[in-house]
């Protein structure tokens, strides 16, 4: 009898074809290597042979990360895999499309956290020009945004006019709209109340975040006391909860009445990029902290 060769085993599975993903994709390997804990980069290079591998059964995977395939459909299949034999997925891809959908996640949140004033418009090709839309509740100025896609794509900011709005919808006529309140944050210290807010595997990192000039500053253990900014916390697990995601960032305003209000609902996959490297970059902390979150996570026995 000719013995089966044991399968090759790996902690986490990530894959990722952005360029820019290899700062943290570095820093994640060290956190892997320091530990003892293994990882497979699949990239376009080897995706097809690591595809082979895992259909035939002579590699196994515990937990696995797309990074790729929003932009390379090609990659799908290894989280068509992973679901089928088990693996556990940070964001699985039937939760990342619900959660790229902005209509769908603010009729999941807007009852369970504050959102700004929001209508949802039907896409242009199924209803060209809304009947009896009242854009008065919106207030003098409003965003403009299409249900899908990220990287400010389609979205137009201080808008004023229903003929905005009409002009707006037919860049994408397939896709649902929102027309949300235009925010103006508290001035703290200086700084806009504005805050993107990364979660990753049950641990939330607070961050400063200048919607001008798109400069993150971790939010310090200090000024979450002294500012009584506890609840991007408590918001952003909330937003977890529902959204079934493990790896993301959010956008909450803190306004001049103390409100916290979710601004950009769910961002997959998010930027990574390091400060140290980009000046819109993820301060390097944060980055090696979710590093450490996610080989922690792929370590720990399956539940």
């Amino acid at each position: 009898m000719i013995a089966t060769p044991t399968p090759l085993q790996y902690d986490l599975c990530l894959a990722w074809n952005w360029e820019y993903d290899a700062d943290f994709v570095a820093l994640l390997a060290e956190a892997f290597a320091a530990h003892g804990n293994t990882l497979l980069q699949v990239t376009p290079a080897n995706l097809a042979a690591t595809l082979d591998d895992l259909t035939a059964g002579r590699v196994e995977v515990r937990a696995s990360l797309d990074r790729a395939s929003e932009s390379e459909p090609a990659f799908l299949p290894l989280d068509v895999l992973a679901r089928g034999r088990g693996v556990r997925r940070i964001n699985p891809q039937e939760r990342s499309q619900i959660a790229a959908n902005k209509s769908a996640m603010h009729r999941s949140l807007f009852a369970l956290v504050r959102t700004p004033h929001t209508i949802v418009l039907a896409p242009h090709a199924v209803e060209p020009e809304p009947k009896a839309l009242d854009l008065a509740p919106l207030g003098p100025s409003f965003t403009i945004k299409p249900a899908h896609g990220g990287g400010g794509e389609g979205v137009v900011q201080d808008a004023r006019s229903l003929a905005e709005v009409l002009a707006a919808r037919r860049a994408f006529p397939d896709d649902e709209y929102l027309l949300q309140t235009q925010l103006v944050p508290a001035v703290l210290g200086g700084r806009p109340g504005w805050f993107r807010v990364i979660y990753c595997t049950g641990e939330v990192f607070p961050c400063w975040w200048n919607t001008s000039t798109h400069v993150y500053a971790p939010v310090t253990p200090e000024e979450e006391t002294a500012l009584g900014l506890s609840g991007l916390r408590t918001i952003t697990g909330t937003i977890a909860r529902v959204c079934g995601l493990r790896l993301f960032s959010t956008e909450i305003a803190l306004l001049p009445d103390g409100a916290l209000v979710v601004v950009d609902y769910t961002n997959d996959p998010i930027d990574l990029r390091l400060q140290s490297c980009c000046r819109e970059g993820v301060p390097d902390a944060v980055v090696r902290a979710v590093a450490e979150r996610l080989r922690v996570f792929a370590a720990e026995p399956k539940g």
